[in-house]
């Protein structure tokens, strides 16, 4: 009987995302007042990897 052929899908490369870390989500400062004074952070979606936390690699 011949060998058993085996097929392993390869789940294509990506890297963390630089600007969030790969977190997905990235923080701004929130100022307020005429002399934009500083009051906490805001934190919203990566619009660099669409809150993935991945870049898919180029192919």
């Amino acid at each position: 009987m011949a060998p058993r052929k085996t097929t392993k899908t390869v789940k294509p490369a990506t890297t963390p995302c630089p600007p969030c870390n790969g977190t997905g989500e990235v923080s701004r400062p929130v100022r307020v007042g005429r002399k934009h004074w500083l009051v906490g952070q805001q934190t919203g979606m990566c619009l660099n990897c669409f809150g993935a936390g991945e870049i898919p690699a180029d192919d």
